[in-house]
């Protein structure tokens, strides 16, 4: 038998289903949401379904977006024979607060993961390949995490995307900035090794 009331309850486990939400988040979250004015309330539920209904994937590279084609593909501004490889649409962030970036992306939703049944034919690259098929691409950034993960589907595309003779490079990785090399794993210091440039 649950400890609250049942719409209480039902709302505490559909919080619980957000990444990083434990029962203890989950049930603050809710009190505050009824602590809240009903106008709150309302403009929150308003707002995960306006969500839901007005957000998709952009028809090209699939970004999450409200127009099609997103932002990114849209704009005359960027080089669109340039294109940067991304796990997630959360990833495009991480790249935009660099400034220096001004291609465009490709979205995968997810790396190659045999463990949890994630094949070539979960990720959407399709797309991708197509744009190089139609020479439309003249550089793939292959902007994957370093991580098991992330070097398996950059493998998998850098093999797939050799046909079609682009420019495929990977980005680097290595020591952060403002660290000491000292705290570095073997293997962020093995790739800063391997990604050193002349100055």
């Amino acid at each position: 038998m649950s400890r609250y009331a049942e719409p209480m309850a039902r709302l505490i486990e559909e919080l619980k289903k957000l990444p990083g939400v434990g029962t203890k988040s989950a049930q603050r979250y809710a009190f505050h949401i009824l602590r809240g004015s009903d106008e709150d309330a309302a403009a929150l539920a308003e707002a995960v379904q306006g969500l839901k209904a007005s957000l998709r994937l952009c028809s090209i590279c699939n970004n999450v977006t409200d127009v099609d084609p997103c932002v990114y593909c849209a704009s005359p501004a960027r080089n669109q024979r340039l294109v940067c490889v991304v796990e997630e649409p959360t990833s495009i962030a991480a790249i935009e607060r660099t400034r220096g970036y001004t291609g465009v992306y490709h979205v995968l939703h997810g790396t190659l993961s045999p463990l949890h049944g994630v094949g070539p034919e979960q990720l959407r690259a399709n797309g991708l390949l197509k744009r190089a098929e139609s020479e439309a691409i003249d550089e793939v950034i292959l902007a994957t995490s370093p991580t098991l993960e992330g070097e398996a589907t950059a493998t998998w595309l850098a093999t797939a995307l050799k046909p079609y003779h682009l420019r495929i490079t990977r980005i680097a990785t290595g020591v952060p900035a403002g660290s000491d090399i000292e705290y570095a794993d073997e293997v962020t210091m093995a790739r800063a090794m391997e990604g050193r440039h002349e100055l």
